[in-house]
């Protein structure tokens, strides 16, 4: 069955091999030359074919070494070698599945990204009756149900319980992740064991695995400046091989030579393992969940001098978390956040939950009832009898004032990195019944991989960190000291972020994730943009997408670029070394002219082989992993919550 699917996509290699056996019978029984002239005849009309594709490419202003092929057919028939004649142009027809597998092989993580994706999904209607419907009819609102073991069709809400799912060809994470009722699950996620009902969210079309899909196909169709560039190396190839070609004949006066010599002087290495090698290092970087929209953006990433990085969602998480509880003497700190989180709980605040989930992770948060939210001052609640209120200073102090556990300036105060690096705080006061009880702490806290992943960009020889931001200047030159960056620029509207990626010495890696990132990614050599659930403004003007919110995938991604370009450049000179030791024996008139051309098939062979490499991780990669997991960077304390004095405002924060 695969023999006849290979013959039929690939005719001509059909034609090579049935006029080998049709040749053997010849030999064998049939007159006397007729095999010579069935097979040489046979590989002629092969060289005519491949001489018309080759003037086609050269108007097109595409060169090669295809000539090489072509007279190579054409001297050994001259010759009476047939046979050699008939294995290059095995080569020739059977080069197109030969890198159609290589390919296929280098690219399988990236393919099987787009077998997964979902075609059908299972909606339920008003009565609950289930029918299947094409993904693409699935809309925001669907209440959908997502069997044991498969994808998730479009991005939604978990309506179930809980449900635990696998988004490892989404992230690279290998562990399943566990969800409860109301958060959020992406498409492309791989279903547990149980089925669960979920509320769509978005159309297929603008769910995340298509988003993925989409720069997977852009990925494949793409071509690597690099990869011109080994096109190019086929001139000069081509003319030295027709130059030994010519002096072995020339002095020894044997044409025969000629042909021993541009048999083994076609190498696929130049037309083949170029591509391969890209196509398989962008496969590894999608098994690590970073998508390389371009092969170009690995050559360019292997090149990178500077690095820029956005502040806020990048160098940190991007919203302020709970990073410490400072209760007033005698009182007991879980008591001061539970009555907090108790009250929070009550609000519409999207930062109140932060303190509600640090409470509950810490004991449990008590019922709170009468709640009263006066809108950006704070909440006032019930809690076990007594009032409690939770807010700003001016909404609590003048009760806390009246009783006897004195005024907002007996409070303790945060010390800089109290529970963690602080970007500005925010404090959220707290009173029971009119007694100041204590402050809880709230901060956008730096991302506990940044200080190691810039240690490792220097340590690999890259020249100049930045950041690059809107925030205020005090805030960000102390984020940048804290965490060892070389360069910060505060203060910048979009437009000054491009003004300054311009500066900075080049190829310039610019990190971000939201939507005034967008400008900016698309001026730097190579833009990658952070996480799964970064702006779609950000996805699509960067070159890279990587899928977890991980800083410590960057030097990850600047080691497959080095290693990407190093694989290739290491393929492409096996292949003309060899054939060039090749040409030289066959100079000498000692390597047959079929041997030569079986030769010639062994090296194109190894060279692929070599550039698959690129689809394993490099040893300086595999380094850098150990060393992360041995750090153990994950990720900060819990989400902190609203309603506090100095909030962490920042320019650079954008709704993604």
């Amino acid at each position: 069955m695969q023999m006849r699917r290979g013959i039929r996509d690939y005719p001509f290699v059909g034609v090579v091999l049935l006029t080998a056996l049709v040749g053997i019978v010849l030999e064998v029984a049939g007159p006397p030359g007729s095999a010579r002239w069935v097979v040489g005849g046979v590989a002629l009309v092969i060289a005519a074919l491949q001489l018309r594709g080759m003037v086609e490419a050269l108007r097109a202003g595409s060169y090669g070494v295809d000539v090489l092929a072509v007279t190579a057919i054409v001297s050994t028939v001259a010759v009476g070698e047939y046979w050699a004649a008939l294995v290059v142009g095995l080569m020739l027809t059977g080069g197109e599945a030969l890198e159609d597998y290589a390919s296929a092989r280098a690219g399988r993580e990236l393919t099987s990204l787009l077998a997964r994706a979902p075609s059908v999904a299972w909606r339920e209607d008003d009565d609950g009756d289930l029918e299947e419907v094409a993904v693409a009819q699935v809309g925001p609102g669907d209440r959908l149900l997502v069997r044991p073991h498969e994808v998730v069709p479009v991005d939604a809400v978990l309506d179930s319980a809980d449900g635990v799912f696998d988004e490892s060809s989404l992230t690279g994470e290998p562990l399943p992740v566990e969800r409860g009722r109301g958060d959020r699950v992406l498409s492309g996620a791989l279903n547990g064991a149980s089925a669960v009902r979920l509320v769509a969210t978005a159309t297929a079309a603008d769910s995340q695995y298509q988003r993925i899909v989409t720069l997977v196909q852009e990925a494949q169709e793409s071509r690597a400046p690099f990869v011109r560039l080994a096109d190019r190396v086929a001139v000069p190839f081509t003319a030295t091989a027709f130059l030994i070609a010519g002096l072995a004949w020339g002095l020894s006066g044997d044409p025969m030579r000629f042909a021993q010599v541009l048999v083994v002087a076609t190498p696929c290495p130049l037309i083949i393992a170029a591509p391969v090698a890209f196509m398989a290092g962008m496969s590894r970087g999608a098994r690590g969940g970073m998508i390389v929209k371009d092969a170009g953006t690995l050559e360019q990433l292997a090149k990178v001098r500077s690095v820029a990085f956005d502040k806020t969602g990048t160098l940190t998480h991007g919203r302020p978390e709970v990073v410490a509880v400072h209760p007033v003497a005698g009182e007991d700190e879980d008591r001061v956040l539970a009555e907090a989180a108790a009250v929070e709980s009550w609000s519409a605040h999207p930062l109140a939950q932060a303190v509600v989930g640090v409470a509950r992770r810490r004991g449990g948060v008590p019922t709170a009832v009468e709640a009263r939210e006066v809108p950006a001052h704070g909440v006032e609640a019930v809690v076990d009898g007594v009032v409690v209120r939770v807010g700003k200073a001016d909404f609590v102090a003048p009760v806390a004032v009246a009783g006897d556990g004195g005024s907002d300036a007996d409070l303790p105060r945060p010390a800089p990195g109290a529970g963690g690096t602080l970007t500005g705080h925010t404090q959220v006061h707290v009173s029971r019944d009119g007694r100041l009880v204590g402050t809880v702490v709230l901060a956008d806290v730096v991302r506990a991989e940044t200080p190691r992943t810039l240690d490792q960009l220097h340590r690999m020889g890259v020249g100049r960190t930045v950041m690059l931001t809107g925030d205020a200047e005090g805030t960000a030159r102390r984020v940048a000291h804290e965490i060892g960056l070389d360069d910060v620029r505060a203060g910048l509207l979009p437009e000054d972020k491009v003004a300054a990626v311009t500066g900075l010495e080049r190829p310039v890696l610019m990190v971000g994730d939201g939507v005034n990132d967008a400008p900016v990614l698309a001026a730097a050599d190579v833009g990658v943009a952070m996480g799964a659930r970064g702006s779609a403004a950000a996805v699509e003007s960067a070159d890279v997408v990587v899928m977890l919110d991980d800083l410590s995938r960057v030097p990850r991604l600047v080691l497959l670029g080095r290693h990407t370009m190093r694989v290739a450049w290491q393929a492409i000179a096996i292949g003309v070394g060899l054939s060039v030791v090749l040409m030289l024996v066959g100079a000498t008139g000692r390597m047959p002219a079929f041997v030569g051309a079986w030769m010639q098939e062994v090296v194109d062979l190894a060279c692929i082989l070599w550039a698959l490499l690129a689809a394993r991780p490099s040893g300086d990669e595999r380094a850098l992993l150990s060393e992360q997991t041995r750090t153990g960077a994950g990720p900060a304390p819990a989400v902190g919550a609203a309603h506090g004095d100095q909030p962490a405002t920042d320019p650079d924060r954008a709704p993604s």
